[in-house]
């Protein structure tokens, strides 16, 4: 087939750990070049944000990504992007009226709407990353996404070939948001079980005993709860990997760390390169990741897949990730999650069996080659589906 992933913000060559750069890009560059293992040719659109990058970039065999002209050439935060999607989506239709593709796999509400607006009668399948109504819900007034994404997410989802939820949790959402439960399908988010595995190096670590959060610098991923936690967990350290220096989130992280006493045994290192983050992972005794909420969350089935311990918050993804083969705590609960932190540290044997369950289901589901081969199959059924529907219509 030839597949076309539309990504508008989450540029798959982007460096993750940014407050716009995290999952999604890892997802779409992992399932692009999954595809293309498969036989598959890949293209990816994403929005060009440097006046440096190439009208196109290979990415790997079979897999390009194209930078597609939506307003200024520079970082934009992507809720401030729409005003430039009617640009991106008039060049997406220029593009595919020379070259259509058989399917169009849209990542995000944004790149839904473009899709489904340029792609003429080509089959569109929506991947939703993350959905407004949970955002609105546990952001509130803090939550900065467009008036209109939650009105829009319920059309594309009426009107996309297939749904695609990344969990079970995400069905019930979509569900309650009128989204007949038939047009979705549950594929789950993937690891690369290569370099997401027990055996090989280990970063250093800090001290005896080392807790490890790694992920985005939003507030909403919980890293302030870990740090209260730390206070009734003495004898462990806990490093903090991901963002800059110079991020808003990083500075109140370090400041709360300091108003515990907690200097020495916090440690802020900031964004790890992608290559880096098995190792790191694998110098841990256990990975902490308890955000408010949570669509999927690929740290945890990252850090399960190196044969560590997870402890997780009781949200989302985790619910079918984590559940049976690590700790679930409830978000925003320090206390909780320190009775979590000294239970799984303090008992070898518990520790031993966590680490070994994980790695186990990780194998078993989360490979992107089976994560890959369940997407290709809703292809092939919405490419049959639409095949089938012009035929009765005399098309």
């Amino acid at each position: 087939m030839k597949v076309d992933l539309i990504s508008e913000h989450a540029d798959p060559l982007a460096a993750v750990g940014g407050v716009d750069s995290g999952g999604q890009n890892v997802y779409v560059a992992a399932l692009a070049i999954a595809l293309a293992e498969r036989g598959h040719t890949v293209v990816v659109h994403t929005r060009r944000s440097s006046a440096s990058q190439p009208e196109s970039v290979p990415l790997a065999p079979g897999v390009t990504v194209e930078y597609v002209r939506a307003g200024p050439a520079a970082p934009l935060p992507k809720d401030d992007l729409p005003p430039y999607m009617p640009e991106f989506t008039e060049r997406l239709a220029a593009r595919w009226a020379v070259r259509p593709p058989d399917v169009v796999h849209a990542h995000f509400w944004m790149s839904g709407q473009a899709a489904l607006r340029a792609a003429g009668g080509i089959p569109v399948v929506q991947t939703f990353h993350a959905l407004g109504t949970v955002k609105r819900r546990w952001q509130g007034d803090a939550d900065t996404s467009p008036a209109h994404r939650i009105d829009t997410e319920r059309e594309i989802g009426l009107r996309a070939d297939a749904v695609l939820a990344t969990c079970s949790d995400e069905v019930n959402e979509l569900c309650a948001m009128g989204i007949p439960e038939q047009r979705v399908a549950v594929v789950p988010c993937g690891v690369d079980l290569s370099a997401f595995c027990p055996d090989g190096p280990v970063a250093p670590r800090p001290g005896a005993k080392m807790v490890l959060s790694i992920g985005r610098m939003v507030p909403r991923k919980g890293v302030d709860t870990v740090i209260a936690a730390m206070r009734q967990v003495p004898g462990a350290d806990l490093v903090i990997a991901g963002g800059r220096p110079d991020d808003e989130e990083t500075a109140r992280l370090r400041e709360l760390a300091a108003a515990y006493g907690l200097d020495r045994r916090v440690h802020v290192i900031g964004s790890v390169p992608r290559r880096h983050v098995p190792a790191l992972m694998r110098s841990a005794d256990v990975v902490v990741t308890v955000p408010w909420y949570e669509p999927f969350g690929m740290v945890p089935v990252e850090a399960m897949a190196c044969g560590v311990p997870v402890i997780a918050s009781a949200v989302g993804g985790h619910l079918d990730t984590v559940a049976g083969c690590g700790v679930l705590v409830p978000p925003r609960r320090p206390r909780a999650l320190a009775r979590a932190l000294k239970e799984v540290l303090g008992d070898p044997d518990r520790h031993a069996t966590l680490g070994a369950a994980g790695a186990r289901r990780c194998r078993e589901r989360y490979g992107w080659a089976h994560v890959a081969e369940r997407t290709e199959a809703v292809y092939t059924q919405v490419i049959d589906g639409k095949v089938c529907r012009l035929a009765a219509m005399g098309g």
